[in-house]
């Protein structure tokens, strides 16, 4: 969160706690409505905090423990024994060229994707191609 943003150090740290403590959107809406009203529209660092926050949040009902989006690969990696039916994997990496397991656990895909909105965006694709 830039310094410009929200000036107060102390302040700032209550907002990263409140984030790291948020356990569904509803919380974290909340939360973001309430950094608009105190301090304006969220510049894009704020935005990219929020929404791997949001990510997090996601990620718990698919069972991935670690998102890792790069600006050509985005990287998974479930839970053993993660709540999602084990044929959706295998049927995107049968149908999709850029998707690969890499080990037991995690699942690739390489794509392109340049900005930290592209990479919000295609984690949310598989989320749902996963759900």
């Amino acid at each position: 969160m830039p310094n410009e943003y929200c000036g107060d150090i102390n302040e700032r740290l209550t907002i990263y706690k409140r984030l790291a403590n948020c356990e569904t959107a509803e919380e974290l809406e909340t939360l973001h409505e309430e950094l608009v009203d105190r301090f304006g529209l969220v510049p894009p660092p704020t935005r990219t905090l929020l929404d791997t926050h949001r990510l997090r949040i996601l990620s718990k009902a698919l069972g991935i423990v670690k998102i890792d989006a790069g600006p050509d690969s985005l990287k998974v990696q479930f839970m053993p024994q993660p709540p999602i039916d084990p044929i959706k994997i295998i049927t995107l990496i049968q149908t999709k060229r850029n998707y690969k397991l890499s080990g037991p656990d995690k699942l690739t895909v390489a794509a392109e994707m340049p900005s930290p909105e592209s990479r919000v965006m295609r984690v949310l694709g598989l989320f749902k191609e996963l759900s």
